[in-house]
């Protein structure tokens, strides 16, 4: 079931409790461009707040990804402003439209629901900006990667260079933004940027929505728990997080879907959880 009649850069597909989220560009190779800078927030924040969804899964129609920022596409928006007057009032106005920007990726890494992005084809700029905002990233065999945006003389600034660390290191992210070169799947894997890597798109799409599946026959306040303290530990020492977890817990553990999972095991039966 399709839900994305108002939406012109992405579809919103539903199967179960998961939610299948697939660029439509328009730009070439799903290109971002101001369509996709600002439906995306909107959809993600609708997604977090339907109970129905359990996960989500993130993909690029046909072959690719993402071509990244579609330049051509943006020059309304990004034009006055970069090639414009250098005075204070037009500083400000790219100001914020980065920060607008910068949403479309931080609603995905914030939001409640885990995301699992299924890579296939090119993953270029703000493509690689939006993965890794993600929570789990698999490809297929052919799929590339790259943090370009150096080549086109911009500091890459929607979440590559504050996420990528996290991810893979400071200095994997240094050398891949630094030199804008393309990377290939193994590479990808070896530096851990994505977990899994399959032979072909077909076989990666059907084995990304069997792990949302699976995710989704969890528990989904303890899924999304997961997610949250997680998030709250990236930047905080180890006791921090674990005073953290134990409120977390203190608040949270008492459920129906606790009681569920003890009633289950004792009677060796699937458990069904409502997320109450």
């Amino acid at each position: 079931m399709s839900e994305s009649a108002a939406f012109e850069s992405l579809r919103i597909d539903r199967q179960g409790q998961v939610a299948e989220v697939v660029l439509l560009g328009p730009g070439k190779g799903n290109a971002q461009g101001p369509a996709f800078w600002r439906e995306m927030p909107i959809a993600f924040s609708q997604l977090n707040q339907d109970e129905s969804v359990r996960a989500i899964l993130l993909r690029g129609s046909g072959a690719n990804f993402s071509y990244g920022l579609d330049i051509a596409g943006m020059m309304n928006d990004l034009g006055p402003h970069v090639m414009g007057e250098n005075l204070a009032g037009a500083r400000t106005a790219l100001l914020d439209l980065i920060g607008r920007l910068q949403q479309a990726c931080t609603v995905v890494a914030d939001g409640r629901k885990p995301v699992i992005a299924a890579i296939s084809g090119w993953c270029l700029g703000g493509g690689v900006d939006l993965i890794a905002a993600c929570d789990v990233r698999v490809c297929s065999a052919e799929a590339k990667f790259g943090v370009r945006e150096v080549r086109l003389a911009i500091t890459a600034d929607i979440g590559s260079l504050q996420r990528l660390p996290k991810i893979i290191g400071d200095g994997q992210t240094r050398r891949l933004a630094l030199t804008g070169e393309d990377f290939d799947a193994q590479r990808a894997l070896r530096i851990g940027l994505v977990s899994d890597v399959y032979e072909t798109p077909e076989l990666m799409l059907a084995e990304a929505r069997k792990m949302a599946e699976a995710i989704a026959k969890n528990p989904p306040l303890v899924v999304q728990g997961i997610k949250q303290v997680m998030n709250y530990g990236q930047d905080k020492s180890v006791a921090d997080g674990l005073r953290y977890v134990a409120l977390w817990n203190s608040a949270f553990l008492q459920s129906e879907d606790f009681a569920e999972a003890v009633a289950s095991f004792m009677e060796r039966r699937p458990p069904e959880y409502k997320g109450r």
